[in-house]
């Protein structure tokens, strides 16, 4: 079943960004049953919110949120770097904004470092947490020299062509089943050097081991941009987490193979597996 998407500008924390949300269309929940958190889902390095669809698209019965990041997709060039730190105080503003007090989080590759501030920043605030696909930043197990070499350089992703090049080469790689690109649009090369430096200077792995809620990791056996190592480390340093793996599906394994993803997300977000 498809659900209703709506995307609107919203200024928030001295920024005008982008935001979308999913809101459910999967009818009434059951009598008497706890009305689901909110999921937040932040997309990876350059990645538009149009990109998560086949996520949300499979998840009917929960409303989801997500915004492009300054310089990514629909929202404006950031007018100042920001901090991962920082994204993740502009998210709790957002929430603040949109009267939402607690919520989901599932943070794909770079948005897997917001998910994890926001975690440790406002627990109280943070229901479950799902890392897929992401690591813990400065500790992190390199990947493919040849894809971080690519990466490295913004202007391979100012024009649309070369975008869908260098995507298909990191986003497919590792990976037997192809994921569409049809839907990605290219970042401004300020907006992506941003995410670069955001990220290059954060880590996590001082308070993992202060996270509370439950979290699951999820990783793929092929993936070359982000190996699998990085997963390990993640569910060693997080008490109680729980790690899933699956192989074949490369970088973004989520959007290669959904439904089995979709399965074990939604098993993890409403208890039942």
């Amino acid at each position: 079943m498809a659900t209703t998407a709506s995307f609107t500008m919203i200024g928030v924390a001295g920024r005008r960004l982008r935001v979308g949300q999913w809101h459910p269309t999967g009818g009434p929940a059951r009598p008497g049953a706890p009305a689901a958190n909110p999921l937040v889902i932040l997309g990876g390095i350059g990645m538009n919110m149009e990109m998560l669809e086949p996520i949300a698209s499979r998840l009917p019965d929960r409303r989801i949120l997500s915004f492009d990041m300054p310089g990514i997709g629909g929202s404006p060039d950031p007018i100042f770097p920001y901090t991962i730190p920082h994204m993740a105080l502009t998210l709790a503003a957002l929430l603040d904004r949109l009267h939402i007090e607690t919520v989901d989080l599932l943070g794909i590759s770079w948005g897997g470092a917001v998910v994890q501030q926001f975690a440790f920043q406002h627990r109280a605030r943070t229901g479950k947490l799902v890392l897929a696909a992401t690591s813990a930043g400065g500790t992190m197990i390199p990947g493919n020299p040849s894809m971080i070499s690519k990466m490295l350089d913004p202007m391979e992703y100012s024009a649309e062509k070369a975008l869908r090049r260098n995507l298909a080469m990191f986003y497919n790689g590792g990976g037997a089943d192809r994921v569409s690109l049809n839907a990605a649009t290219a970042p401004s090369p300020l907006g992506w050097s941003c995410q670069l430096a955001a990220f290059a200077g954060w880590s996590s792995a001082a308070f993992l081991p202060l996270l509370g809620m439950p979290v699951l990791i999820m990783a793929d056996e092929d993936d070359q941009l982000i190996p699998p190592a990085n997963a390990h480390f993640l569910h060693n340093a997080v008490p109680g987490s729980q790690l899933e793996m699956s192989e074949g599906g490369g970088h973004l394994f989520m959007l290669a193979r959904p439904d089995p993803f979709i399965a074990r997300l939604s098993g993890f977000l409403t208890g039942t597996a």
